[in-house]
């Protein structure tokens, strides 16, 4: 339980340190995750006769990736403080080409003695109860990141708690050989968590630092990349500066109620109530940016009593509040990372999408108005945002640009509400609105990017020839090409409730921690109820899988959206945890009755790394249509069960209790 709850720990903590270090991870986080799969599912592969060298270096390419990491790290090359979209940038540290492939692969090497270690171990068990203590591992794991994450606890107590699992597992012959590597990588995050101006929030590694200007009082960066900045309130009100637009432009309007969403450190806020807001809701979905700003903030304006907080997701404040308001401002609510590790959605995807642009206009006053403004790298991405403000409000808004790049955009809600020195008019043909769908205001077109395609390939690539070196003969793992088709099912459909449950909830770490805990919980149901079964009818379970797939696909979200909390919350839970509890429930008796587990995991493996690659499907189709994707996998899955899922005269009864169980935690794909 110690080994299992250490693997998603340790993977966890990779791609959360990862992604703050090297800026390209925080675009691409699953990069780090299918780098765990291949080391674990080679740990597993590995005979139990064979790889102890693996085992006894486990610290050593951990204490290597992080001192790398630290001497080379990723960050933008930046003097303002503008939001960066892309990793197209200038940036410090070793080339692209160097430290992805560097980390993927002792990112696996790292998992792959970790694994080992879990599997030689699981071996002395029969697969059900080795599958159970492993589900108790991971529970524990991701409970004890999320508290952590809870805590803002910095990095090197991150190492600390890895370290000392570690050792524990290495017992005492390795005493020495793991506490020289660790001791190392502990003092790396020691020196790195000592650095003035570093602290972490639940999302970010922040870094703050003393303006040398007087137009500027602190630069806050976020994993690597400049991302806010306080000023003095003169600044912020000298003549066309951007925080005045909103305020300018609509002359006739009261400015009595004012929603700021991405608050941030206290800008928006502070020109808000130096424009007669007599009440104001603050929503930021970082308290350590909000605790910046209530401390740091020259003007103070988190402790006017006027200003209400609202540490949350900007959307979930929408779809939840009835208040109405005078001006709403989209305040450069852009993030620099993912919501998790398994999907391509960013934090505030659905703030711009169509439907988030209706629950605003939903919100204001019959004589309100909406603002947004931001750093857009792209001429097109101001013609998609202004073409939905134009179609919802039926009229152009108003349009001030600044240099860099940088734009405001204003609509009220009759032309009569704004007053424009300068109208919005398209560049060229509009991009069509990003939808709750397909929530990427930043893709251009439906596709999937080059970029992604040629590092996802290779990854499939490498992974291939790595099972091969473990020995495992990939023609051996036909016969379970139904445990191939069911991980690759299983994450596919984990991604997709990672992405349903932040539309409905907001993209907050909380969130996200609640779902990964909810599929574990499910997936150890379905293992506890196989347990005490001697028999179970797949054609039964096959029957509530797909009957379950097809009311998750039936139902609109919109559906789902509209109800109250906690009819959204009981209807969230049941299309999203049914489907994973049948499938856990079918995986499990397929496992118990595997004549050869090790390479029955071995197609799993291939199986969940190729769901991992499959999501990007959703940047062609949206998320929704990756539910027929899913149900298709599964349908192939059972096909080949009939030929290839019940060796010959073999029942449950009759499972070997050196049967070796694989790992439970969601993010291997069942």
């Amino acid at each position: 339980m110690l080994a299992s709850s250490t693997m998603l720990f340790v993977e966890l903590a990779l791609i959360r340190w990862g992604g703050a270090n090297v800026v390209h991870l925080s675009y691409f986080s699953n990069f780090i995750l299918l780098g765990s799969f291949l080391g674990i599912g080679i740990g597993f592969l590995i005979p139990a006769a064979r790889g102890q060298w693996l085992k006894r270096c486990t610290p050593i390419p951990l204490a290597l990736l992080v001192v790398l990491v630290r001497a080379y790290p990723v960050q933008v090359r930046q003097s303002s403080s503008e939001v960066i979209y892309f990793t197209a940038v200038k940036t410090t540290g070793l080339p692209q080409w160097v430290t992805l492939p560097a980390i993927f692969l002792l990112t696996a090497v790292i998992m792959a003695g970790i694994g080992k270690i879990t599997a030689d171990l699981f071996r002395r068990l029969p697969s059900l109860d080795a599958y159970r203590y492993d589900l108790l591992g991971s529970i524990t794991g991701s409970v004890s990141f999320a508290v952590l994450s809870w805590l803002c606890a910095p990095s090197v107590v991150w190492g600390v708690c890895a370290a000392a699992a570690l050792l524990i597992l290495g017992g005492r012959r390795n005493t020495l050989l793991y506490a020289i590597p660790l001791t190392a990588m502990v003092a790396a995050l020691f020196l790195e968590t000592t650095t003035a101006g570093v602290s972490w929030s639940p999302y970010y590694k922040i870094e703050l630092e003393k303006s040398p200007t007087t137009t500027r009082t602190y630069y806050i960066s976020a994993n690597g990349v400049p991302h806010q900045s306080t000023a003095p309130l003169p600044v912020l009100m000298r003549e066309n500066s951007p925080y005045r637009q909103a305020y300018e432009q609509t002359p006739r309007n009261p400015h009595k109620r004012v929603l700021v969403i991405g608050a941030g450190n206290g800008n928006d806020v502070a020109v808000a109530l130096a424009h007669g807001a007599q009440h104001v809701d603050a929503v930021e979905i970082d308290p350590r940016l909000q605790e910046i700003g209530a401390q740091l903030h020259p003007a103070r304006p988190y402790d006017d009593p006027r200003v209400h907080v609202h540490i949350d997701d900007g959307r979930a404040f929408l779809e939840r509040t009835n208040a109405k308001y005078d001006l709403i401002v989209l305040a450069l609510p852009d993030s620099l990372t993912l919501v998790s590790g398994a999907s391509n959605l960013r934090l505030e995807s659905y703030l711009f999408t169509r439907e988030a642009f209706e629950a605003a206009r939903d919100h204001l006053t019959p004589n309100g108005a909406f603002a947004m403004y931001n750093y857009y790298r792209k001429s097109w991405l101001v013609d998609r945002f202004a073409g939905d403000l134009d179609g919802l409000y039926g009229h152009a808004p108003c349009m001030t640009t600044y240099k860099r790049n940088a734009a405001v955009l204003v609509a009220g809600m009759s032309p009569a509400d704004q007053s424009c020195k300068q109208t919005w008019r398209a560049t060229g043909a509009i991009p069509a609105a990003a939808r709750d769908d397909h929530p990427f205001p930043y893709l251009l077109h439906r596709g999937i990017p080059t970029l992604y395609l040629g590092a996802l390939g290779a990854i499939l690539l490498v992974t291939l020839l790595s099972v091969r070196l473990t020995g495992v003969r990939i023609r051996s793992t036909f016969r379970y090409a139904d445990m191939f088709l069911l991980g690759a099912a299983f994450m596919l459909l984990e991604t997709k409730n990672v992405i349903g449950f932040a539309l409905f909830f907001g993209t907050t770490w909380l969130v996200n921690a609640l779902v990964f805990f909810g599929v574990l919980l499910s997936v150890l149901a379905a293992v506890e109820v196989r347990r005490r079964l001697r028999r179970v009818s797949q054609p039964l379970l096959q029957l509530l899988l797909f009957g379950s797939l097809a009311a998750a696909w039936l139902v609109p979200v919109q559906a789902v959206l509209s109800l109250p909390f906690a009819g959204r919350l009981a209807a969230a839970i049941a299309l999203a945890f049914a489907p994973i509890f049948c499938a856990n429930l079918i995986f499990s008796d397929r496992l118990a009755l595997a004549p050869d587990p090790t390479s029955a995991f071995g197609a799993n493996l291939l199986g969940a790394l190729t769901g991992g690659a499959l999501e990007y499907l959703a940047l062609m189709t949206g998320y929704q249509a990756l539910l027929l994707v899913v149900a298709v996998l599964y349908l192939g899955a059972c096909v080949a069960m009939r030929f290839t899922g019940r060796g010959p005269g073999m029942r449950a009864a009759q499972v070997p209790e050196e049967t070796v169980a694989v790992r439970a935690q969601p993010s291997t794909g069942r």
